[in-house]
């Protein structure tokens, strides 16, 4: 009889995967092994977890749902080995961290080696993407949030401020003007992500508490910032962009800071938030390092 905690991770795997010839390179088995566990934990539970396509992988209802069980019971039996190893020792094991795509990149990913020199037995697992993740699934232990925090249980540490720039290139502005006041932008070519809480779509906020609202056209509205930016650097627009992602095209003079008769609103600040239970040795540690790298972020002004 196959053991049903290699089952479960095994399925976990393919189910994070897409696909079992993925699932069996991450663990080192052979695909048949891995076919043969996910067939043992349907058997067991008397229904099927997968949709099964020459081409496409993908879970039921029902694997959605084992999915979400599994994933926190396997976070919490790997929780409480390294609670246990970590007694009187030091921090060890996997730490998960998610964090928005260009914070991430920017400013995140340069940490980790110097954490790996402090903590070599920590292995972080660094997630970069758009949206927040939900960490009631227990598939990650930290998430690094920049915006407004909604209410929530989460336990969350402010980093550092996270002010918005408006901006565009020397060559826009040389060629259109640097409009001096916010009703000007109306004719200008602004360039807009497509999600952001601030300023969804056409409109961008301005003021400290937003109370101005001014409609925005252009080329461009894009869900990622890096784009946004690179599209302005190369002068087709107006950007309005947290400071975390210009700031170096600001020190360069890549890009120029637009001064108007207002300010825009403030995206709210940069979190790290974690669940109290996910609280940790390693995690205590990883947020140590947060902590005093952004104690001055260069954007800070």
């Amino acid at each position: 009889m196959l053991d049903r905690l290699t089952g479960m991770e095994v399925f976990a795997k393919v189910a994070r995967t897409g696909a079992f010839v993925g699932a069996a390179r991450e663990l080192g088995m052979s695909q048949t092994m891995v076919t043969k566990h996910v067939a043992a934990v349907e058997a067991r539970l008397g229904a099927t977890l997968f949709h099964r396509t020459t081409r496409k992988l993908s879970l039921t209802d029902v694997g959605r749902t084992y999915l979400e069980r599994v994933t926190r019971l396997l976070a919490d039996m790997e929780a409480v080995e390294i609670e246990m190893a970590e007694e009187g020792g030091e921090p060890r094991g996997r730490l998960r961290v998610a964090a928005p795509a260009a914070l991430g990149v920017r400013w995140i990913a340069p940490l980790v080696p110097e954490f790996n020199r402090r903590n070599p037995k920590v292995i972080v697992e660094l997630g970069l993407r758009n949206g927040a993740v939900d960490l009631a699934d227990g598939a990650w232990d930290l998430a690094i949030r920049a915006g407004h925090l909604e209410d929530s249980s989460q336990i969350a540490r402010k980093l550092a401020p996270c002010r918005m720039a408006l901006c565009a290139a020397p060559v826009y502005l040389a060629e259109r003007g640097a409009p001096r006041r916010i009703d000007e932008l109306a004719g200008h070519s602004c360039l807009s992500y497509a999600e952001t809480r601030v300023g969804a779509g056409r409109t961008w906020r301005f003021g400290a508490a937003g109370a101005r609202a001014i409609e925005v056209s252009g080329p461009l509205y894009a869900d990622n910032v890096e784009a946004l930016r690179a599209a302005a650097v190369a002068g087709m627009g107006i950007v309005c962009l947290p400071r975390y992602v210009v700031v170096d095209d600001l020190a360069s003079g890549a890009l120029a800071e637009l001064a108007l008769d207002e300010p825009p609103t403030d995206f709210g600040a940069i979190w790290a938030v974690h669940l109290a239970e996910r609280a940790s040795p390693k995690l205590r540690a990883f947020m140590d390092v947060l902590a005093a790298t952004f104690a001055a972020p260069p954007w800070r002004d």
